[in-house]
């Protein structure tokens, strides 16, 4: 008798578990559907002003002037769009290069000042960002172009010149490049910030030179900032029109510029969307590729993860 009494007692505790389980779920559920409807208009607010113009943009890349992918097929087969396409990402490329070398010996002279310093070099480059993209603009064409200043310099100073500075991609990846460097810099600093500094004077202790050093140890430990700048000074520079506009010429128009004279000039919204999703894709195949790059280590083989 006792051992049924426990066997039965047993089953019916078993029994009785999941139906306390379900009673707890069931409380728990009005909860859980309380939290995420707080995500509600969050989502809301997302869907109408980025998922739906997207959507948007994308319907009329395939639908206009009539459905079909002839926007898509005007865009790979015309060799005007190939140059301009091959011209934005070889630009964007230029910017790019050019920023790191720049920014890299600004963000490692950040980490070595005092304090005051490292503030003053940080308004420096932050100061750039508070003055109009339009004004730094037009200040770079008085000093770039044939009778400018920069010009006088190099005639006065070594007998050169005028030396065509504006109206070419040199003067634009200037003015990008100048309008980007902060992207750059601070990235790069808040990654090298973080490398312990004791492990420079370890491997001089072992022997190994200034270029070894710098190659095998500080560089690999700050490719966290290299392509988290790199990334954003690239996707940014691809979607430049300002800069390129005033700068540059015919010969320098980039994919921005050529979707405001499809949309605004020749009213080929169908053109000018399928420029856009074009750029779009493009940009999230450059955001996988590199999220892959930096997770496997793949730019840097000879260093361990």
């Amino acid at each position: 008798m006792t051992d049924n009494t426990v066997t039965g007692g047993i089953a019916a505790g078993n029994a009785a578990a999941p139906g306390a389980g379900d009673g707890t779920a069931r409380r728990r559920l009005p909860r859980n559907w309380r939290t995420l409807l707080l995500l509600v208009p969050a989502f809301v607010i997302v869907s109408l002003f980025f998922l739906a113009p997207l959507i948007d943009v994308f319907i009329r890349s395939i639908t206009d002037p009539e459905p079909g992918v002839q926007n898509y097929v005007w865009l790979f087969t015309t060799d005007a769009n190939i140059a301009v396409v091959t011209r934005t990402f070889s630009t964007a490329f230029i910017v790019t290069f050019s920023c790191l070398l720049l920014a890299y010996p600004y963000a490692y002279l950040m980490t070595i000042v005092g304090d005051r310093a490292r503030n003053a070099l940080q308004l420096f480059i932050m100061m750039p960002l508070w003055t109009s993209i339009l004004v730094r603009t037009l200040a770079w064409m008085v000093l770039l172009q044939d009778t400018g200043p920069i010009n006088g310099l190099l005639a006065a100073w070594f007998g050169i010149g005028p030396i065509p500075l504006i109206r070419t991609t040199f003067g634009v990846a200037l003015g990008m490049s100048q309008v980007l460097l902060p992207f750059m810099v601070l990235p790069l600093y808040s990654s090298m910030s973080k490398i312990d500094k004791r492990l420079l004077p370890a491997a001089a202790n072992l022997g190994a030179g200034p270029i070894t050093r710098f190659f095998t140890v500080y560089l690999p430990l700050s490719r966290p900032g290299i392509f988290s700048g790199g990334v954003t000074v690239f996707i940014l520079a691809l979607g430049f029109y300002i800069i390129p506009a005033l700068l540059g010429s015919s010969k320098e128009t980039m994919i921005s510029a050529l979707i405001q004279q499809q949309i605004s000039v020749f009213l080929m919204w169908g053109q000018g969307t399928a420029l856009g999703i074009f750029l779009l894709v493009c940009t999230i195949l450059i955001l996988v590729v590199v999220s892959r790059f930096n997770k496997n280590g793949s730019l840097f083989p000879g260093v361990d993860k």
